[in-house]
């Protein structure tokens, strides 16, 4: 999710890169840094924190005047956020430049090969073995688009590449899989950019380029060439966004920008996640096979959206790896005395990494000997510093109050977890991993066809405007869902709004219902437990009562339109992992309720991104 600026032409190209980079640190400010290309050399800053760091280094040690510079700001994935780790990164040589976005999977293979033949690697990151293979291509043809389409057939995984040859101050060269890049059209100067942001103050032309696609920009112009040099061609498109639209990609809201990015966030976090072997790999474990081996108990520990996916990870932990799981409010935990022994494994969500409640939660079991897994979205946060293993969701900067795409990734990396587990343990045999692994990787497809929906959704919330309650039933994986889609109604529209264990209802609940009262319902897929036929009856039970009903469903389930007032189908999946697709169209009414109310999406009364206090 970081940032990247490019520019050639007859500005100062470092005054061009940082003002891009400004309008681009909403996508990552864990550290920054600057190349320029100056008399056959690179001549490069880079601060750990905030762009604020890189321009107080710059002010009082300026760089040598440059008209062709790249830039980057980083939300870091590979290595902590340090200055080392900054990018740009440079190749053995110092002749070329890069920087990155995305996630270079075989990353751990190539620098072994480059290690081999003598090179040096002086980071943590994956960017840099990006650039170390760039200068050995760039050495052998002396071209640095040719070097670039070289580079890129060697690669998987995900990433946008942009470089600078201290030998050529006549192009900046960039690449992208997988991973935004946009190029921006000016008169004798053209720009590159993660996003029109980078450049909105300088043109409103851009081009876009297409999947595994090289460009290279000079003063005069653009070419696009494939991975394999064979010329091609971007799309052109005028930008009408004005600059704080342009920082959101359009979009009204960061939420909603947020909502329409999980596709690719629940990708990203499924990279990576195979070691040379083809089994299951976690981010950073210091927690040994044997430790693993021996947990008999297992407590996650959460708040808010982050506890619901710790609901969801309960039934997917137990049932994969046969460990019992509990689940617990991390302000609840320490309180209780909670029994915790060597063998019992803490897992910690956290968006931030730096929620107080669950920060203490885990330095609590840390005290009574129990190993702690960080799931948490922030590298460098307090939480995973302090946690023995961790699994990074790579979901990219969630500026939004209310959790949407962070919810996701907390799901993919709780349903990793449990896998791995399994694996371990030998509860599962490896097909049967790969198999649901290659499930996981068809969710990006099945939500982006759930947004490309989107107005259905819209248009339900502009008929509940003037709702005054909401409630949402569920069953299994479903009950947590239903909770997170009460939760964000709450957060975003200021309604009464509760989630419900749908076998609940006969319990008390049921007294709430009232004539038009909307329901959302979640229906399990068929097949497991009569969860689906169950569910069924309560929908029954509470329309003949008077509510409306809102009846989420998979494809081919038919029989619902009898008793359904609306019907949202869903993609059909297993029953663990459907909470990855029935919690979008939530996310999406509740975003476009609020919005029909006037209410702040962003920023909701009273609420804060990170709470840092107990």
């Amino acid at each position: 999710m970081c940032g990247i600026v490019g520019y050639v032409g007859d500005k100062q190209a470092e005054q061009v890169v940082i003002d891009g980079l400004r309008r681009l640190e909403y996508r990552g400010y864990d550290s920054a840094g600057v190349a320029l290309v100056v008399d056959g050399q690179i001549a490069y800053d880079k601060k750990a924190g905030k762009l604020s760091n890189l321009e107080g280094a710059l002010a009082s040690s300026p760089l040598a005047a440059s008209t062709t510079g790249i830039g980057h700001t980083r939300w870091a994935t590979h290595g902590a956020p340090t200055d080392n780790n900054a990018h740009p990164h440079l190749g053995a040589t110092g002749r070329v430049a890069l920087v990155h976005n995305g996630i270079i999977e075989n990353y751990a293979q190539i620098r072994s090969k480059l290690e081999a033949a003598g090179l040096e690697m002086r980071s943590e990151t994956d960017t840099e073995v990006a650039a170390q293979l760039l200068e050995v291509e760039l050495l052998a043809c002396n071209d640095l688009t040719h070097a670039m389409q070289a580079t890129c057939r060697q690669l998987q995984g995900a990433f946008t590449l942009v470089a600078v040859d201290s030998k050529d101050p006549s192009r900046v060269v960039a690449a992208r899989r997988n991973s935004p890049l946009v190029v921006g059209l000016g008169e004798g100067e053209n720009f590159l950019g993660s996003d029109v942001a980078a450049f909105i103050e300088h043109t409103r032309e851009a081009l876009e380029l297409g999947q595994d696609q090289v460009v290279t920009i000079t003063r005069e112009g653009v070419a696009v060439s494939d991975f394999d040099g064979a010329p091609a061609e971007g799309k052109h498109y005028h930008v009408d966004w004005d600059l704080s639209a342009a920082e959101k990609d359009g979009y009204d809201w960061f939420m909603r920008k947020e909502i329409f990015e999980q596709p690719r966030a629940i990708a990203d976090a499924l990279l990576g996640r195979h070691d040379t072997s083809g089994a299951l790999q976690l981010d950073e474990v210091r927690i040994s096979d044997e430790e693993l081996r021996s947990i008999d108990k297992i407590i996650i520990v959460a708040c808010g959206t982050a506890f619901y996916a710790g609901l969801v990870a309960k039934y997917a932990i137990e049932h994969w790896a046969r460990i019992p799981c509990e689940v617990e409010l991390s302000h609840e935990f320490r309180y209780r005395d909670p029994i915790l022994t060597r063998n019992t494994l803490v897992v910690a969500v956290s968006q931030s990494g730096e929620t107080a409640d669950t920060l203490m939660a885990l330095r609590h079991a840390r005290a009574q000997g129990s190993k702690v897994l960080a799931i948490c979205n922030t590298n460098g946060s307090t939480i995973p510093r302090e946690a023995d293993a961790v699994i990074y969701t790579h979901a990219g900067p969630e500026i939004g109050v209310a959790s949407t795409k962070g919810f996701l990734t907390q799901l993919i990396a709780s349903y990793l977890l449990g896998l791995y587990l399994a694996e371990l343990r030998g509860m599962k045999y490896g097909e049967e991993v790969a198999a649901i692994v290659r499930e996981l990787a068809d969710a990006p497809g099945h939500v982006q066809r759930l947004l490309d929906n989107a107005d259905e959704i819209y248009d339900l919330a502009g008929r509940l405007a003037d709702a005054k309650s909401v409630l949402f039933l569920g069953r299994h994986v479903g009950f947590p869902v239903a909770l997170e889609g009460a939760l964000k109604l709450k957060e975003l529209a200021y309604i009464h709004a509760e989630g419900f264990a749908a076998g609940e209802l006969k319990h008390g609940p049921i007294a709430l219902i009232e004539e038009g009262l909307p329901v959302f319902c979640v229906i399990p897929p068929a097949g497991r437990d009569q969860l689906r036929d169950k569910m069924v009856s309560a929908i029954q039970e509470i329309r003949a009562r008077g509510a409306r009903t809102i009846v989420l469903a998979e494809d081919g389930d038919e029989e619902v339109t009898a008793f359904a007032d609306e019907v949202i189908r869903l993609p059909r999946v297993s029953t663990l992992l459907q909470p990855l697709v029935s919690t979008v169209p939530l996310q999406l009414f509740a975003c476009e309720l609020a919005t029909k109310m006037g209410h702040d999406v962003d920023q909701p009364r009273n609420l804060a991104k990170s709470v840092t206090v107990e």
